[in-house]
């Protein structure tokens, strides 16, 4: 049985249910089952992408504590888990963190609060297409053994058309609907952590024979993270780890889509998760043992091959030959991201405006493929746009992304979990279960992550924080640049919507507290 919250208003319904409440969007139902919705939570993690992309910078500000790093992000991740599952058993709505904030706290509060999803996602699309070209040219160049044609992605303009073609393709396909997201996703989910796996076994053979002079022994104390040797430097690493973990809610961004809408999404994003933590520790205690964590060499922290690790240990590790497995499953894993992150975004755009909180026409959905089509369009447009700008005016642009990433995900996340404390505030004393998933898990993960948002946010005011590059004329870093610059255009966009719908702000569409009515999932 579920909670759902009805407010009758005459003459006022929109696919059966009552406006003021949450409303059916003409989504494809029963598309996704358990399995299904698990693969597209892990391939929106992309747990090899994030691992090139991160595995070095998180080593460069933690040392030896990476793998401790790795579990701290992955503890509020949880907590915030379980305000996702029972937000969702009461509310299925694919808004997730929209439509959750908007009935707890207030239109204005929930707006902001899609908006981080939104941008967040935003930038994480950008990220993806930028490792998925470079990886499609340096594969290129490793099966032509033309260095030449790897070259090619140190063209500027090169580099921009071919990401803006990836894009492209990824939106065509998500805006072809989950069955067709879901096909192509058993494929190249499967196939990264199969490689993923034969990396982790290789690096740990090469760590026993002791090939590489900067590897290390297995200690204990790897686990230990209050060994990191600053706050900063701990935040910085945990806002790393966060980014890592960000993307398991794209099973609750499918949960109209999904069998056993009110519980499946739920359990996929508890599966996801546990894949996900179990991924980054066996790669990272492996890598650390193989090559150490060091900036001289192959060790992880080195400046030159932090950005993208597996680049730089593909061969050494692999072989030449198994090493182009390594590229093929990184440009998978971005390619495989890039498509089912259209999910989370494009959903939320489509229950934004749903609700009057976004114009109209973006509350469209395809009638043969039964996707939200120009809310699709609307976010490869929006990505391809802010990958050319950022790629044109930071040569840093993969780097200080991430760290503003951090932000965002810690904004909308802890967000989301304090409107499930309050949501369901009247809720805590009617049982320990009720006490522990409803309000001290959500509220512990919120408190963790707004905590780490407003350290991030402090740290990142140093021009040395994130690449340590900084835009002309300006000595704040590009991380707090963009992170508060986005939240800022957030705001602006906010309160021109206000002004050509007024209803949605004045809380007469969705609304705060309703009385509930039980129905049959």
């Amino acid at each position: 049985m579920t909670q759902l919250d009805v407010r009758p208003r005459a003459g006022d319904t929109v696919s059966g249910v009552a406006d003021g409440d949450v409303r059916g969007k003409g989504l494809g139902k029963g598309s996704v089952g358990l399995v299904g919705s698990a693969v597209i939570g892990i391939s929106t993690v992309a747990p090899v992408y994030c691992l090139t992309s991160t595995l070095g910078s998180t080593a460069g500000e933690v040392g030896m504590q990476m793998p401790a790093i790795f579990l701290a992000g992955f503890l509020p991740m949880l907590l915030v888990a379980f305000a996702y599952r029972e937000l969702n058993k009461a509310m299925p709505d694919c808004g997730t963190s929209f439509t959750w904030t908007v009935k707890a706290f207030g239109p204005r509060i929930g707006w902001m609060c899609g908006w981080g999803l939104v941008i967040a996602t935003i930038i994480v699309l950008s990220n993806l297409a930028g490792v998925a070209t470079s990886y499609f040219w340096l594969l290129a160049g490793e099966v032509t053994n033309n260095a030449s044609i790897a070259a090619l992605d140190d063209n500027k303009l090169v580099h921009i058309a071919t990401c803006l073609t990836l894009i492209a393709v990824a939106t065509a396909i998500s805006y072809r609907g989950m069955t067709a997201t879901k096909g192509v996703q058993y494929t190249l989910v499967g196939l990264q952590l199969v490689v993923l796996a034969i990396f982790v076994a290789m690096a740990f053979q090469k760590a026993s024979a002791g090939t590489f002079d900067t590897g290390l022994d297995f200690s204990w104390s790897w686990m230990n993270p209050f060994a990191v040797e600053s706050m900063a430097a701990f935040t910085a690493g945990l806002s790393l780890s966060i980014f890592m973990y960000w993307g398991w809610d794209a099973c609750l961004a499918t949960n109209e889509e999904t069998t056993g809408s009110t519980k499946t999404p739920g359990r996929a994003s508890l599966i996801a998760m546990v894949v996900l933590v179990g991924s980054y520790l066996a790669t990272g205690i492996a890598a650390q043992m193989a090559v150490g964590s060091g900036g001289e060499g192959l060790g992880l922290a080195n400046e030159e091959t932090s950005g993208n690790v597996f680049a730089a240990l593909a061969g050494p590790v692999m072989g030449p030959v198994l090493g182009i497995l390594l590229f093929v499953a990184v440009l998978a894993s971005a390619a495989a991201s890039l498509q089912t992150t259209f999910i989370p975004v494009a959903r939320t755009v489509l229950a934004m405006s749903t609700y009057e909180a976004l114009p109209a026409s973006y509350a469209k959905v395809h009638p043969r493929f039964k996707t939200p089509g120009r809310a699709t369009v609307m976010a490869g447009v929006a990505t391809g746009a802010f990958y050319t700008v950022m790629t044109l005016v930071s040569e840093n642009v993969l780097t200080d992304t991430i760290f503003a990433l951090g932000l965002m995900i810690c904004f909308y996340y802890s967000l989301t979990a304090f409107a499930c404390v309050w949501y369901f505030r009247g809720e805590l004393r009617r049982s320990a279960r009720d006490l522990f998933f409803k309000g001290v898990f959500p509220i512990l993960g919120g408190v963790l992550l707004a905590a780490v948002f407003f350290k991030t946010l402090y740290d990142a005011w140093d021009p040395a924080y994130g690449s340590g590059s900084t835009l002309p004329g300006l000595d704040v870093g590009n991380v707090f640049v963009i992170g508060v610059g986005l939240l800022a255009l957030g705001l602006v966009i906010m309160f021109v919507t206000e002004r050509r719908s007024p209803a949605f702000f004045r809380g007469e569409v969705l609304t705060k507290s309703t009385p509930s009515l039980v129905v049959e999932d």
